[in-house]
Order: C-alpha cells, then sequence, then structure tokens
C-alpha cells in the first residue's frame, strides 16, 4: 500500500516539473524569441516613426512621451510574443511526449 503512494507521489511530482529537455529548449526558444520579436519590433518602429528606435531610452535627446511609448510598444510586443510562441511550444512538445509515451511499451 505505501509502495503505491510513494509511487503516485514520484509520478505526480515528475508531471509538475518541466523536465530538464523542455527546459533547455524553453530556454533556447526564449533567446530566439527575444532576438527576433526586438528585430521586427525595431524595424516596426521604423517605419511607424520615420526615425530609429532610441538605443537608449534614458539619454536626455529623447523626448519623453517617445521614450515611454517606446518602452511600451517594446515591452508588450516582446511580451506578448513570448507568451504566444511559448505556450504554442509547449503544447506542442506535450503532444510529442505523449505520441512517444503511446509508442514506448
Amino acid at each position: 500500500m505505501a509502495d503505491k503512494a510513494r509511487e503516485a507521489e514520484r509520478e505526480l511530482s515528475a508531471t509538475d516539473k518541466p523536465d530538464m529537455q523542455w527546459r533547455i529548449v524553453g530556454g533556447l526558444l526564449g533567446l530566439a524569441v527575444g532576438f527576433c520579436s526586438r528585430k521586427v519590433l525595431a524595424f516596426a518602429w521604423e517605419r511607424a516613426t520615420g526615425k530609429k528606435p532610441p538605443a537608449s531610452v534614458d539619454s536626455p535627446e529623447i523626448g519623453l512621451g517617445e521614450a515611454i511609448a517606446y518602452a511600451v510598444v517594446m515591452g508588450l510586443g516582446m511580451e506578448i510574443t513570448r507568451i504566444v510562441v511559448t505556450r504554442s511550444a509547449a503544447k506542442k512538445w506535450r503532444s510529442w511526449k505523449d505520441a512517444a509515451r503511446d509508442i514506448t511499451p
């Protein structure tokens, strides 16, 4: 009886924690998404405003309104992209793991 309880507890804790493979894939995915979304948002900023994106929003040459707008656009854009891509990748990862579990005897 105690063995079954321990086995169920181990199985539950194993499903609660992401496995090491997903941690690695998720970390690399986060880096790639951050890099790509920053490039895309900077390009969109340049197209929309006609100016290069500020190198530093702390610079006194940048107006306060422009600095705040840039920070909002970059923050929201990067976070929304990260959430969408990470959730999609996690869903696909789970389906691959479930398919692999069904194949193995």
